[in-house]
Parts: C-alpha cells; sequence; structure tokens
C-alpha cells in the first residue's frame, strides 16, 4: 500500500515509520524536518505544516491511507494546539478524498470503571493531562465524522521502548491491565498492531487499544 504518515520522525511515528518500511509498504514522511530521515528506497521525505489544509491536502492525495501520529507534546498549550492540528489533518484527508484514516490515540479516554475514564481519575498525571484531553476531543469529534473510514488506536497507560514480544491483547473501551494491575506496552509492539489494522481493518469507525 501507498500510506502518508503524519509525525514520522516522533515518538511513536518513527517506529510505525520503520514497521511501514519492513512490511514492504511506500511511505511518503509528512514531517517538520525531512533530513532527520533515513534514506530509504520506499520512503519519501515531505516537509509540512498540518495547519495548512490546501498544502497537506496535497501532498496527501494519492495515498491509499493516511496514518496520523501527530502529537504536541513540545507545545505549551498542548491542548489546543493538537486539536487544532488534528482538525486540520482531518480536513485535509478528506481534501484530499483519501477515505481510510488511522490514527494514534491517547489511553486518557479508557474507562477505568463505568463511566469514568483514566483522566478524570485524581492519580491521572497533570503533566500529560492536556495531551489526554486532547486526545479525547479528538475522539469525539472522530465518531461524529461521517465521511471518513476511521480508527483510532490508544495505547496502555503506559507506552515506552521495549521488546517486541508479539503478545498482546486488544480491547475497546476500557484500560487493559496485565496480572499485576499494570497497563502497559512497548512501542515495538504498538506499531505492529496499528499496521495490522491499516492491512486488514477490523475496527472501522472505531476506537480500540492494545496493552500486555
Amino acid at each position: 500500500m501507498k500510506l502518508a504518515l503524519i509525525g514520522a520522525t516522533g515518538y511513536i511515528g518513527s517506529k510505525l515509520l520503520a514497521e511501514a518500511l519492513a512490511r514492504g509498504h511506500d511511505v511518503t514522511a509528512i514531517v517538520q524536518h525531512p533530513q532527520k530521515l533515513r534514506a530509504h528506497a520506499r520512503l519519501s521525505g515531505v516537509a509540512a505544516d498540518v495547519h495548512d489544509v490546501a498544502a497537506l491536502a496535497s501532498q496527501l492525495a494519492g495515498h491509499d491511507v493516511v496514518i496520523s501520529a501527530f502529537s504536541g507534546h513540545a507545545q505549551a498549550n498542548v491542548y489546543d494546539y493538537y486539536l487544532a492540528g488534528f482538525k486540520a489533518i482531518v480536513a485535509a484527508t478528506k481534501a484530499a478524498k483519501v477515505s481510510r484514516f488511522v490514527t494514534v490515540g491517547g489511553a486518557g479516554s479508557l474507562e477505568v470503571a463505568p463511566g469514568v475514564q483514566l483522566v478524570d481519575t485524581p492519580q491521572f498525571p497533570e503533566q500529560w493531562k492536556g495531551t489526554a484531553l486532547g486526545a479525547r476531543e479528538a475522539l469525539n469529534l472522530l465518531r461524529g465524522e461521517a465521511e471518513l473510514d476511521w480508527t483510532m488506536l490508544s495505547p496502555a497507560a503506559h507506552i515506552v521502548p521495549g521488546e517486541r514480544t508479539g503478545q498482546f491483547r486488544l480491547g475497546t473501551e476500557q484500560l487493559l491491565t496485565d496480572r499485576n494491575g499494570e497497563s502497559h506496552i512497548s512501542l515495538e509492539d504498538y506499531a505492529p498492531a496499528l499496521l495490522d489494522e491499516v492491512e486488514q481493518p477490523k475496527h472501522r469507525r472505531g476506537r480500540f487499544t492494545v496493552a500486555y
């Protein structure tokens, strides 16, 4: 497939890029600094400002799937920056007439009890709240989306570099935990879970989650 990957040099995006190339896909990496990309026969890098909808739409046109690993972690106002960028990416994807859209989500909107989401619990870290609330609002926006064939993959509460085990579980709206009550996933296992969905969609127009 021909994939457009937004945020391909980021924390999660770089792992998605490596996984997509390893699976033989042709990838257009849409990033702020293409010079950070390593050369690869099936990779082309494009400099982009995601807030420029018209320019981004022209860059996305012709792809089979748009994958977004866009984040605003480095911004002072993460919530507003992320939401503005996310809305622009969705608008550009539709303008480019790419129907399939797969995006990285957050764990904060997953339920830890009936009707109680992780981000609303007292122990949720304040430093990640802006990101979590932005990702929750992005999910709500997608749920009201009439045109796109979308999917969001929320990671476990903790997503860190580690091993590729291939041994993980999938869920939908509830936070998954292991036998010790921990919710975690490695970047190396998150990436194949998302690319599996790109290749063989099983969660169309919905959100799912992955954890050990």
